[in-house]
């Protein structure tokens, strides 16, 4: 696993009181953990830190989608189900720049 590998993973709700198995972006990987953003197909949510990507053959998503940079989580390498796919290179650019602008480190 890597930056970019979009993975299933259950990611927990804002309010922890539960959690929905769903895709996620590796954003980071250690040893034990993953830093990871959940993926959502409803568009429609879509903010200036969101990062929308259209189905391919390479990152194996049905729809449409939502990377919610601003909806990030660090959970055990365990927890991940599967891998789905992965984001191109340009859109690890466009990830990172969105990062930088959520963390106001520009």
């Amino acid at each position: 696993m890597k930056k970019g590998d979009i993975v299933l993973i259950s990611f927990p709700f804002t309010n922890l009181k539960g959690s929905k198995r769903r895709p996620a972006v590796i954003l980071y990987k250690g040893e034990l953990d993953v830093i990871v953003s959940f993926i959502t197909s409803k568009v429609k949510w879509e903010e200036n830190t969101d990062l929308l990507i259209a189905p391919d053959q390479l990152n194996g998503l049905k729809k449409p989608s939502l990377i919610r940079i601003d909806k990030i989580a660090t959970l055990e390498i365990k927890l991940i189900i599967g891998k789905i796919g992965e984001v191109g290179e340009g859109k690890i650019f466009e990830l990172n720049s969105k990062l930088k602008q959520l963390l106001a480190l520009d």
